[in-house]
């Protein structure tokens, strides 16, 4: 990736009059370059292409899977998804990360199911024995086996590495670091994490089997996220709560932040009006983070969201080129006022109803680029990020042969 750097910052400009919100003053377009064009429709719904970026993109980049406190002690392990593929990633004796393939070095085995904590990781099919550092530990009837070669019998090692609390694996041995994928970024959110966070609520990044699910591509699911054009007709809530005005995207190398502050006004929905009454501050949160909501993308697929009251991430999994699981997890600091957490539950309302607006929204765009002779109109500026994603996402491709013949037309 190389050392993450800002690329563009995209201010709010034109808001469109709203019955709901206040119009504020107009302002101007930043001076920033006007963006690229957006991917072709065939890239959201070609079985070739999305076979190209489980070879290209997630076989080669940072997956979230979960979080330190899915791995409390020594031996703790989960099963993670990254593309179609399973990685166990396990705390060892020494208290470090470890990630492996999920895959016994016999005969193929799937070694884990699901969140667990043993002394080592035992294959149920032959008993073949690995420590929790990946090293084979043994065979049954090791005798009858010829050419056992233990050292070179270990298990298939991935990267593994933790930002702001959340792990995160990388199939490819060679990949730059997530540290440097996220560089200048752990300080911006460390506000939000610098204290032990415990789990709010079921739902884990680790559960793909029980997770949200839409019948989209997840390309269209990442372009929902990285702009707001589409706030003001499809999320009538978000746009009695937030400043469109004042939403921004900063964008980066290897993710992109987007600022998204608060109304003062009141809304004229409960609920929200509820939930701009008790929000208030985590512990470790000023003032200044007490009228905005974050969100991060870290590239390919990564959502992180920074809230005043709770931190909450996604991600986002192909399951087909029509098809996008969703498993997601929620934290707080340990020792949450009971005005934030009941602010939490508001919240969690508010954005239930966000999300299901979103999946309306994604399905029919999912549809509608399957329509013979379709070509993606002009980005917004406020839709820089999808074209820094449409970007990201041709380089990779090209490397594996898929090109998008329009995009310099």
């Amino acid at each position: 990736m190389g050392e993450s750097s800002t690329v563009d910052r995209v201010s709010a400009f034109d808001a469109p009059d709203s019955p709901d919100a206040p119009a504020g003053p107009a302002v101007s377009p930043p001076e920033v370059a006007d963006p690229g064009p957006a991917l072709p429709g065939r890239f959201y719904t070609d079985a070739e292409v999305h076979e190209a970026e489980l070879r290209s993109v997630f076989a080669h980049s940072w997956q979230i899977v979960g979080h330190v406190t899915d791995l409390p002690s020594t031996g703790s392990r989960i099963v993670g998804r990254v593309g179609r593929d399973e990685v166990v990633v396990v705390r060892d004796e020494a208290g470090e990360l470890r990630a492996f393939r999920n895959v016994c070095r016999h005969r193929g085995t799937r070694l884990v199911q699901g969140p667990e904590t043993a002394e080592a990781i035992r294959c149920p099919y032959h008993g073949w024995t690995y420590r929790l550092d990946g090293r084979l530990l043994g065979a049954p009837e090791a005798r009858l086996i010829p050419c056992l070669d233990k050292p070179k019998l270990g298990l298939l090692a991935a990267q593994v590495g933790t930002f702001a609390g959340f792990v995160f694996v990388n199939l490819d041995m060679s990949a730059p670091s997530l540290a440097e994928q996220t560089a200048g970024l752990e300080e911006r959110v460390a506000p939000y994490v610098n204290h032990e966070m415990e789990p709010i609520g079921s739902a884990r990044l680790h559960q793909t089997a029980d997770a949200m699910a839409q019948n989209a591509n997840w390309k269209i699911a990442v372009d929902n996220y990285l702009e707001g054009y589409h706030v003001p007709a499809a999320h009538p809530g978000l746009m009695r709560l937030l400043d469109y005005q004042g939403y921004t995207a900063d964008i980066h190398e290897g993710y992109v932040w987007v600022d998204a502050p608060l109304r003062a006004e009141p809304s004229s929905n409960r609920m929200e009006r509820l939930y701009q009454r008790v929000v208030s501050p985590m512990p470790g949160l000023g003032p200044e983070h007490e009228r905005i909501w974050r969100y991060v993308l870290i590239y390919p697929n990564t959502m992180l969201e920074f809230y005043p009251d709770q931190v909450y991430a996604w991600s986002v999994i192909p399951d087909g080129a029509g098809r996008v699981l969703m498993p997601e997890g929620a934290y707080r600091p340990v020792g949450t006022s009971l005005r934030t957490r009941f602010a939490q539950r508001v919240n969690t309302v508010i954005n239930k109803r966000v999300s299901d607006e979103d999946e309306q929204i994604v399905e029919r765009q999912q549809i509608g680029l399957a329509t013979p002779g379709y070509r993606c109109g002009p980005l917004s500026r406020r839709e820089i990020a999808v074209s820094w994603f449409a970007e990201r996402i041709r380089r990779d491709l090209a490397g594996v042969g898929i090109v998008d013949e329009g995009a310099n037309t």
